[in-house]
């Protein structure tokens, strides 16, 4: 129920192929408008001149739309249609790559990564938000119980393992009342069940890691569970036997955030209300004039040392209470309407005065290689926000475990709490006051918030906590729903941040469709997360490889593809449009259907194809050089300024192919046809030359599929030549024997090439990017010790200096620039000079600002 229906997820490349179609698409209209008229005017003014043009003197009213048409279906080749079908088809090969990778495989339990989505892989290359959840995600979700307080006597402190401890085995040896309650709600609140192998040993099914933990807790101190016959249950303590009856389960929810059962005891026949559950939802509703002072400081101390804690408590219950409280809570599991919420409101109405026995603390490890893993995403600029249901001061100590976060003085830790609407709202102008003052501060700063305080600040002071989260790069929620996490997702999603989800249980499937890429964890809670990501790892520490090794290879690939699909559309178009300044600007094709058709099907498609298998860098290097991947963020290998240069490129490969072929053969007086062929042969070279010269690693498959495919050109054309009918009777044949196509051939690369070639060494010489200088090293063989610093593309300024914001006065500011606007030395550059400024200190905060601005 937590799944839903995912929304359909269109990547920021797709997105921005859209808007160059679409401004190709406006070109092309407007070419075929001006070419259209002009070749009326032509035909009105000069045509009718012409003897040979034997137009008739009265023609139709639709003789106007006649070339206005034919330069349409000349331009329509402009928008390459191949485009998606090629875009899909290396897409699924990007998912396959990932399927494939032996290094993502956990090699505990055999489970290898996954591509449930084959159509989103380059977006892993742009991630600037992770949203994660903590238990069975950073951790191992082994859970182990280590400690607990027994109606404030605490066990396991000296050793670290209660279950070692002598006091309490002395305790359950003695039959001490409040130990033995406290053993019972542990071995049956919940809804476990036991199971016997064939020798007669006992295992447990359990939904719940820690209801696992607990259950064989309760075992080792001899409160063994048995056995589980419908709703009887039997408990082996000290070789006696004790049957209780289940008569009704109050099952767990986010936000009841406990669990009860109510039994009978088949002894007694007393009827026992047995609870567990979060403190915040247990202590608050003990028995009037019990002292649960000593639980809360349980409670604080193991959350300091990182434990999960659960608070037990039981009451005993009147059989007529119960009949009654049955009969309303059979009527609100019958009800169709508000079921969920009238089951709540009948729960609560039992679970009150309760007698508090005691808290546990269970522990669960860090996974390996989870501050690693962190620490890299956080060089290559990505911000990291935790999401779990665990308490406050468990989650802070996992996140400095994991390097999530930074101690004192390196880091600062701001926390939004409250319980009011005001309260919140003082906590949330104090943390944005900080904020904005620490911002251009090489500081570490994270914000806290509970579920409690996140629902008023969502739903009251929303403006305010998304500028908090856009100041933000790391953040700890704790206590929050699965709707909750939802919506943080959302507002992320909001402020135009590519967002990943990475989650391991059912509850976490709502974040993970919604966010723009959803990872799931094939983890002990299950496959639901998993099966609903788009994207399933065995273990967080492939993340990491994820991102900066398939995301960022699939993104520089889609870059190039689609550029240079658009690139041999528009230079055939050109041509075309060239060609018609000399054919009487009548609409006529200079080449034949045939040829066309094999040109986007043949000879330029399968080259490119081949470029799925292209690497600018290996993959070790990519992994010791993390920031790099900001030139992926920031969209600097497809923009509009990235798409001009294709542009510029194939109009000037046009007037090459154009004037060379045209002069060259004219002054040969030589058929059309052969004019024709020359052009289509420069074309073909110059794309094979182009292709070569964009790809950084060569295989053999590629070698072959470039200059394998010039020769099917020829090949394919030799047999062409030899059928008469085809139009192009004896045409290659007579000019392979011709030395002046050879020559014009030449010319054509020479000149279409050099200029290119000249500018790529000038730019590799004097102006390396930072993936230069390590394509370089590479080469050389030599190591990089820094990358010293790396020039984002800069963003606007605001006009208008606007006074501080204030979470009660509107914004007129987006407060994305206030970093870019400090005074600070860390932050302080010349726009105008582009002076560069320290990437290490400063990008990874810089950068999702800069990189929201994609399109400049």
């Amino acid at each position: 129920m937590c799944r839903g229906i995912p929304e359909p997820k269109l990547t920021a490349m797709d997105a921005m192929i859209d808007k160059l179609t679409g401004a190709i698409f406006v070109f092309q209209i407007v070419v075929v408008i001006v070419l259209g008229i002009a070749g009326n005017v032509w035909k009105d003014t000069e045509a009718r001149k012409q003897w040979y043009v034997k137009y008739p003197e009265e023609s139709p009213w639709f003789e106007l739309l006649i070339i206005p048409l034919r330069f349409e279906l000349l331009c329509s080749i402009m928008i390459p249609i191949s485009i998606k079908v090629s875009l899909d088809l290396v897409k699924s090969l990007y998912a396959k790559f990932i399927d494939w990778d032996n290094e993502m495989i956990d090699q505990e339990t055999g489970t290898p990564s996954h591509a449930t989505n084959t159509a989103i892989s380059e977006d892993l290359g742009q991630v600037e938000y992770i949203l994660t959840d903590k238990t069975g995600t950073l951790t191992e979700n082994k859970m182990i119980f280590r400690r607990c307080c027994i109606n404030g006597v605490f066990y396991g402190n000296d050793s670290g393992d209660a279950l070692k401890d002598v006091e309490l085995h002395n305790a359950v040896s003695s039959r001490s009342p409040d130990v033995i309650h406290f053993l019972t709600v542990m071995a049956i609140c919940n809804t476990v069940i036991p199971m016997k192998t064939k020798t007669g040993d006992i295992f447990y099914k359990a939904q719940s890691q820690d209801e696992d933990a607990l259950v064989h807790a309760a075992a080792r101190l001899h409160m063994v569970f048995v056995n589980k016959n419908a709703n009887i249950l039997e408990i082996k303590f000290n070789g006696s036997t004790i049957q209780y009856e289940v008569l009704e389960t109050l099952e767990f929810t986010s936000d009841r955030k406990r669990m009860s059962v109510v039994v009978k005891d088949c002894q007694n026949g007393k009827i026992l209300l047995l609870t567990k559950g979060a403190d915040e939802a247990i202590l608050p509703i003990a028995c009037p004039g019990q002292q649960t002072r000593a639980f809360f400081e349980a409670v604080e101390q193991y959350s300091q040392l990182g434990l999960r804690t659960l608070c037990l408590a039981w009451r005993q219950l009147k059989e007529d209470e119960y009949e009654e409280w049955s009969l309303l809570f059979k009527e609100a599991n019958s009800t169709l309407v508000d079921r969920e919420w009238r089951i709540a409101e009948v729960c609560q109405r039992l679970e009150h005065d309760l007698e508090i026995l005691g808290v546990t603390a269970i522990e669960d490890r860090l996974q390996d290689g989870v501050p690693e893993t962190i620490e890299a995403l956080r060089k290559a600029g990505i911000n990291f926000w935790m999401l779990t249901g665990d308490k406050k001061n468990t989650a802070i100590q996992i996140a400095l475990s994991c390097n999530f976060i930074s101690p004192e003085p390196k880091g600062q830790l701001l926390l939004i709490d409250g319980k009011t609407e005001d309260e919140v709202r003082q906590s949330l102008e104090r943390v944005l006051l900080t904020m904005r003052i620490t911002t251009s501060e090489p500081k570490d700063v994270a914000f806290v918030v509970d579920g409690w305080a996140l629902e008023i600040a969502l739903k009251y002071y929303r403006k305010a906590f998304t500028e908090l989260a856009i100041l933000s790069r790391t953040a700890i929620c704790c206590r929050v729903t699965p709707s909750q996490k939802a919506q943080l997702v959302e507002l992320l999603k909001s402020c135009d941040y590519r967002t990943l989800a990475i989650g391991d249980g059912g509850n976490d499937v709502r974040m993970i469709q919604q966010a723009d890429i959803g990872v799931g964890i094939s983890g002990r809670e299950g496959l639901q997360a998993a099966r609903a990501a788009d994207y399933s790892i065995g273990k967080f520490r492939f993340l990491k490889r994820l991102i900066l090794v398939h995301g960022r290879y699939s993104y520089n690939r889609t870059a190039f593809l689609s550029q240079y699909s658009f690139y041999k559309s528009l230079l055939i178009c050109f041509i075309q449009i060239f060609f018609s300044f000399i054919s009487g600007v009548s609409g006529t094709s200079l080449f034949n259907s045939l040829s066309l058709m094999a040109y986007n099907v043949f000879y330029t498609s399968i080259p490119v194809l081949v470029s799925v298998l292209d690497k600018d860098l290996s993959e070790e290097t990519v992994m010791q050089h993390p920031q790099i991947l900001f030139y992926c963020q920031a969209g600097r290998l497809l923009n509009p300024s990235t798409f001009a240069g294709w542009f510029g490129r194939s109009l000037f490969h046009a007037i090459v192919v154009f004037v060379i072929s045209i002069h060259a053969y004219a002054y040969e007086k030589s058929e059309m046809e052969e004019v024709s062929m020359v052009a289509l042969s420069g074309c073909i070279w110059l794309q094979a030359f182009v292709v070569t010269l964009e790809t950084n690693s060569f295989t053999i498959l590629q070698c072959i599929a470039i200059w394998g495919n010039l020769a099917s050109f020829y090949f394919i054309n030799w047999i062409f030549s030899a059928i008469p009918s085809s139009g192009m009777y004896t045409i290659m044949f007579r000019l392979c024997r011709q030395p002046s196509y050879w020559t014009t051939v030449f010319l054509i690369v020479a000149a279409g090439m050099g200029p290119i070639l000249a500018l790529k060494y000038f730019r590799y010489t004097y102006r390396p990017s930072k993936i230069n200088i390590l394509q370089q090293a590479e080469r050389l063989g030599g190591p990089i010790l820094s990358l010293g610093s790396i020039e984002p593309q800069p963003r606007p300024i605001l006009e208008k200096e606007v006074s501080p914001l204030s979470i009660t006065q509107p914004k007129n500011r987006n407060p994305v620039y206030e970093p870019l606007l400090s005074d600070s030395p860390n932050t302080r550059r010349s726009f105008g000079s582009g002076a560069p400024f320290d990437f290490f200190q400063t990008q990874s905060r810089l950068s999702s600002s800069y990189s929201r601005n994609k399109d400049n």
